[in-house]
């Protein structure tokens, strides 16, 4: 079969590899629907790398599929299950598993970056790492269980209250989702800040009350314009905005810094956290998040399916892989049976 896999620093090809067989009795064989193109497979592309991942291994952690083999094991999935995957193992016996802490495994590994994922036909994970879905969801919305599971752990952390005003720092495909996701649960006034007009048109068509450019305005002025205070909540989904979101929250608020940069080193002024009792969040990825996902996108109540810009055979996964890069588009799908 053909599969996305890497090489290497900055090579991704496009290439023959052998069909995947269930191994293991807790094994799945599944028939890939689609696969999402992620910022993390970017950085895993960069030279030099931003991510690590395994040379050869095949890319792709965001994926739908269905089960068309399983191991003697599995009895919690049947032949023909539309599933989505969390991509992210974990062992189950570090110290921070035992603590109910799997998100901080000490052993954890991820299918689509260390192990072989989803750009390709079909892929074995384990039955442990699969979440049924109703066949009635349209792929476009399942096929973004994984975000979306991320930014729900994020949610519960931020205990959004009806009518809190919420600065959103970035809309790319994360940012977006917390907008949706923030707009469901009732925030008053949502201003994003996005320099990109691609992505300015996309998050003011998905609900932003209104859309700062920073390279146009003072973005401190124009929030405190609009809030009198600040915001109640500043979400860094960008990963290099600290300094930002000290300067638009107001005294008493709550930072989440949701993005990562590893080279992301910002000075800040530490006593503004203590003298305005600000609140500080970090999160990452999911917390068992996926149930909780699944009702969401079984519901049809958040309208992720809207961030979808482009859809590609697997062939075109490098043009694809482009079009992120270059900041015209937002989810960018794969197609690995076309």
């Amino acid at each position: 079969m053909l599969a996305g896999v890497f090489e290497g620093e900055g090579k991704l090809s496009i290439k023959e590899v052998l069909e995947p067989k269930v191994t293991k009795p807790s094994d799945v064989l599944l028939k890939v629907e689609l696969a999402g193109i992620c910022g993390t497979d970017i950085h895993i592309l960069e030279v030099p790398p931003g991510h690590p991942a395994t040379p050869g291994a095949i890319l792709g952690h965001e994926y739908v599929g269905v089960v068309v083999d399983k191991g003697t094991d599995v009895n919690t999935l049947d032949i023909g299950d539309r599933v989505v995957v969390d991509p992210n193992l974990t062992c189950g016996v570090c110290r921070y598993c035992r603590r109910g802490l799997p998100n901080m495994c000490e052993n954890f590994t991820t299918l689509g970056i260390y192990l072989n994922g989803g750009f390709a036909p079909y892929n074995v994970a384990p039955a442990k790492a699969l979440y049924k879905i109703s066949k009635d969801v349209p792929l476009e919305r399942a096929v973004l269980a994984e975000p979306l599971s991320c930014v729900v752990n994020a949610m519960r952390k931020l205990n959004l209250q009806v009518g809190d005003n919420v600065v959103l720092i970035g809309a790319g495909p994360m940012g977006l989702l917390f907008l949706l996701m923030i707009k469901a649960q009732g925030a008053g006034k949502v201003m994003v800040i996005e320099p990109v007009p691609f992505r300015s048109k996309m998050a003011r068509d998905l609900g932003a009350d209104i859309v700062l450019n920073p390279k146009e305005i003072n973005i401190k002025e124009a929030v405190m314009d609009l809030t009198e205070l600040g915001a109640d909540i500043v979400i860094d989904a960008v990963g290099n905005q600290f300094t930002t979101a000290l300067d638009l929250t107001k005294r008493g608020g709550t930072i989440l810094l949701f993005g990562m940069n590893e080279n992301a080193l910002p000075q800040i002024k530490q006593i503004i956290i203590p003298r305005y009792e600000l609140k500080i969040l970090g999160s990452y990825i999911s917390w068992f998040s996926f149930p909780q996902t699944v009702s969401i996108l079984e519901s049809g109540n958040v309208p992720v399916e809207k961030l979808v810009t482009h859809k590609l055979p697997l062939e075109k996964l490098y043009e694809g892989i482009e079009l992120m890069k270059r900041g015209e588009g937002i989810k960018i799908l794969i197609n690995p049976q076309e």
